[in-house]
């Protein structure tokens, strides 16, 4: 069945740049929608980005200016470049097909001087 991995997480610096993947294997569309949504334990889990098979994306205002989703069909792949990170970005950060109704594992993003 369709499985995601979201990898590129890590420990970066206020003000730093980190680029995630989510890498999907099994029966996903070139149509298909992904979004990126990011959680904090003990808060529900919120909408970063989307992009559809189109090509049409959205952010979160607390995101936008600041990150990048974009997707690489031929890798099936969905990528969130983030920039000028804040301590407040720190979350597990999951990747979801839209039209499914289960998550990636995530990835883990902490943003601390």
């Amino acid at each position: 069945q369709v499985r995601l991995v979201e990898s590129g997480g890590g420990l970066v610096q206020p003000g730093g740049s980190l680029r995630l993947s989510c890498a999907a294997s099994g029966s996903i569309f070139s149509f298909d929608a992904v979004d990126w949504y990011r959680q904090v334990p003990g808060k529900q889990r919120e909408l970063v980005a989307g992009i559809t098979g189109g090509g049409t994306t959205n952010y979160a205002d607390s995101v936008k200016d600041r990150f990048t989703i974009s997707r690489d069909n031929a890798k099936s792949t969905v990528y969130l470049q983030m920039n000028s990170l804040k301590p407040e970005d720190t979350a597990v950060y999951f990747c979801k097909i839209r039209r499914l109704t289960y998550w990636g594992q995530g990835t883990q993003v902490t943003v601390s001087s």
